[in-house]
């Protein structure tokens, strides 16, 4: 099923549907929410709280991050996002307003809707200087990712700004766009200890 739902979604057209900001192309929330319940109209989007606060986001005491899951069919797909400021930078924990929370919440919910496949091409290459055309594809081909080749610089500074969310959730992260090796996955944990 959960095939069949990939496949359904990663065909679904985005072209004209995008939006840019710098040189990044970007589908919208709303857009992708829009397209997902079209397809799926049971769709559904958890936005989970912090139990030991009641908080729309979890930290660590010095940043934070959301937790966003989208249900497609019985099956979900959770992102974790960290609340960043317009530089992409991580915001201090005590700088943090609800306008950012809010904006984050909704930019983790179109990557959330994006690994069930629709709009997914926007995030291949997105470490690549270049804008990549936008184009869906049906299975897009993951980059094997070693220590010390040219894309791990970045990834080790994902690893590195993301901590807080737990070795699973990184690897699952980065599992979107890369092959990750048992050996890979030893040494992200190692980095997260």
């Amino acid at each position: 099923m959960s095939d069949s739902i990939f496949k359904t979604l990663s065909e679904v057209s985005i072209a004209g549907k995008t939006e840019r900001k710098g040189n990044l192309d970007y589908l919208s929330w709303a857009t992708a929410w829009s397209l997902l319940k079209r397809n799926y109209p049971n769709s559904q989007r958890m936005v989970y709280e912090d139990p030991s606060t009641g908080l729309n986001f979890f930290t660590d005491g010095r940043t934070a991050y959301v937790k966003v899951g989208i249900i497609v069919d019985g099956l979900e797909h959770i992102d974790y996002l960290p609340i960043m400021d317009y530089r992409n930078a991580a915001i201090p924990v005590d700088k943090i307003t609800s306008f950012e929370v809010n904006k984050t919440i909704q930019r983790s919910t179109a990557k959330a809707i994006a690994l069930h496949g629709l709009g997914l091409s926007l995030w291949i290459g997105e470490d690549v200087t270049e804008a990549s055309p936008v184009v869906a594809s049906a299975a897009p081909t993951k980059i094997a990712l070693k220590v010390d080749d040219e894309n791990w610089d970045k990834v080790a500074s994902y690893i590195n700004t993301n901590k807080a969310i737990g070795v699973d959730a990184i690897v699952k992260n980065l599992e979107v766009k890369y092959k990750i090796s048992a050996s890979l996955k030893s040494a992200i944990a190692n980095m997260t200890a």
